[in-house]
């Protein structure tokens, strides 16, 4: 006897249909004005920048053409007595800034670390360091350092450290160290507020357990806190470079590069190529060897990240 389930017709093998893609637009509507905006205002600057430094262009052929001159400006740049100044003293300012910002950002961190009475108040006060424009700060700096009636030489004259004042800012010897202390002053806060949240993540039964042991208070840092730190001192360092190496307005107000050169950084050299003397080219060129020198450290940077990650 025939079931009755043979009767019914089987389908014929089925083969599902391949889904079309998802709608591409629609997918992608969120990403396209931040896509929009690195493309209009950074990959077009950057490019045109790259091309720039392969050209001849000034102020007298900017409209009406100007000629392809292969590599000329690079060889011009890195033979230039004034370049290679401009970049010994852009690694003394950031080396120096770096080193004091980060060691006071850190005691001010542990203190402030710490509970007690008006921690917040002190906080507050200390960040506006970092609040207020940097063409005031600047500009209260040169003034403390003013030869004749700067606050600076008169403590050390009351405090009889020196004799007579001492032009800081105009002197050839002490310009740069002034724009650094200046940049040293501005720097703490962010350094402070890193370094203090990166102390508040740290887990508290790690040092129960050291104090439990008998480990002292500088055993406990350097054996626990800067190891746990590591990743937040990575961090602080390569945005401390990358921000420190590109100061310019500082210089610009104390010192104006001077005197003979002696406190003009990369960026300062770069802005009076290309905006007081109109040699576009020459200024563009700098700053593609400044952004190719930042380049290697990020990718130094993040190449140690991996390994500290591996580990």
């Amino acid at each position: 006897m025939e079931s009755p389930l043979s009767a019914v017709k089987r389908p014929r093998s089925f083969k599902p249909k391949k889904r079309l893609p998802k709608d591409i637009v629609g997918k992608y509507m969120f990403v396209l004005p931040g896509l929009l905006f690195l493309a209009v205002f950074m990959l077009f600057p950057i490019g045109y920048n790259v091309y720039l430094t392969f050209h001849n262009v000034t102020v007298f052929n900017i409209m009406s053409g100007y000629e392809f001159t292969w590599f000329d400006n690079y060889k011009a740049v890195l033979t230039d007595a004034v370049f290679l100044q401009s970049m010994k003293n852009s690694v003394v300012f950031t080396t120096l800034c770096l080193l004091f910002q980060f060691v006071i950002g850190l005691a001010l961190a542990l203190f402030f670390n710490k509970t007690f009475p008006g921690r917040g108040l002190f906080r507050a006060l200390l960040l506006m360091a970092w609040m207020i424009p940097l063409v005031i700060t600047g500009t209260l700096f040169q003034w403390m350092f003013a030869g004749e009636y700067g606050v600076i030489n008169h403590f050390l004259l009351w405090a009889n450290i020196i004799e007579e004042p001492i032009y800081w800012v105009s002197n050839e010897q002490t310009a740069l160290y002034s724009t650094i202390i200046a940049n040293i002053w501005i720097g703490i806060p962010f350094n402070m507020v890193i370094l203090l949240a990166g102390l508040q993540s740290l887990p508290t039964d790690i040092y129960e357990a050291a104090r439990v042991d008998g480990a002292s208070k500088w055993r406990q840092f350097f054996a626990i806190t800067l190891p746990l730190l590591k990743p937040t001192l990575f961090i602080l360092v390569m945005l401390g470079i990358i921000y420190t190496f590109k100061v310019f307005d500082i210089i610009l107000i104390m010192t104006k590069g001077g005197p003979l050169y002696a406190s003009t950084v990369m960026p300062f050299y770069a802005y009076e190529q290309a905006f007081i003397n109109y040699n576009f080219s020459i200024g563009a060129t700098i700053t593609t060897v400044m952004l190719t020198l930042l380049i290697v450290v990020s990718l130094i940077y993040l190449r140690i990240a991996r390994k500290e990650d591996a580990a």
